[in-house]
């Protein structure tokens, strides 16, 4: 036999609806100084939260408004150079290294390209009045190739003390060793793989933004509190 479903039903006669008004006060009476002491508790603290919910949307606000001036500084610099991936890998070695000087004065940086035989690892070399002297060291190879660590090793060997640069990148349209990678990534030497090319220069996203480049004196004052 099926269960029939029990329904709650309303009070009936005089005496039952008491008995109802009554409970429910009842509850009123139990629950009042709990919704008293919650209304307490807010107005004391509206304050807090009334900051709280000001910062979050000014927060939210210029996080909108540093996205919306980095689009347009991307389209900008687009609007003064842009260069396709298949367009690089067409590059002679010495083309490619002309190439990456013209990004860097894209990007703001006074720029030359220096590489040659005996250039001891610097193919070009740039200045920027803010992030100081940059040299980067191009490999211009087959899509597929990788860079290894000996790349890495010459130019951290003759970046600062030859060129006295403050920076020191090898870029490539190919590839890099995980091991190249992770010997740059310790000894400050950074590295714009095809990838982080495309980025740079497709994309229009500026070197520095690219590789999150600080300025000299933050370099080495996080370097001390690393230490």
């Amino acid at each position: 036999m099926a269960r029939r479903e029990r329904r709650l039903r309303r009070p009936r006669g005089a005496v039952e609806v008491l008995a109802a008004a009554a409970v429910g006060a009842a509850a009123l009476v139990v629950l009042a100084p709990a919704v008293a002491a919650a209304g307490r508790t807010v107005l004391r603290g509206w304050p807090v939260l009334a900051a709280l919910a000001g910062t979050t949307a000014l927060g939210t606000a210029a996080w909108w408004a540093r996205r919306r001036a980095a689009r347009r500084a991307a389209s900008a610099r687009l609007a003064a150079l842009r260069l396709s991936l298949a367009g690089i890998d067409a590059l002679g070695d010495q083309e490619f290294e002309f190439a990456l000087r013209d990004l860097l004065v894209r990007d703001g940086w006074s720029a030359r390209q220096v590489g040659q035989q005996g250039d001891q690892a610097a193919d070009v070399i740039g200045q920027h009045p803010v992030l100081g002297r940059i040299v980067l060291q191009a490999k211009h190879t087959k899509v597929g190739a990788k860079v290894g660590s000996q790349v890495m090793y010459q130019v951290k060997g003759t970046a600062s003390p030859v060129h006295g640069a403050d920076i020191a990148v090898v870029v490539t349209n190919g590839g890099f060793t995980r091991d190249a990678k992770a010997w740059g990534e310790r000894h400050a030497v950074h590295w714009i793989d095809r990838d982080r090319l495309r980025l740079w220069a497709e994309h229009g996203q500026a070197v520095h933004e690219l590789l999150r480049l600080q300025a000299p004196r933050a370099r080495r004052k996080l370097g001390r509190s690393a230490a």
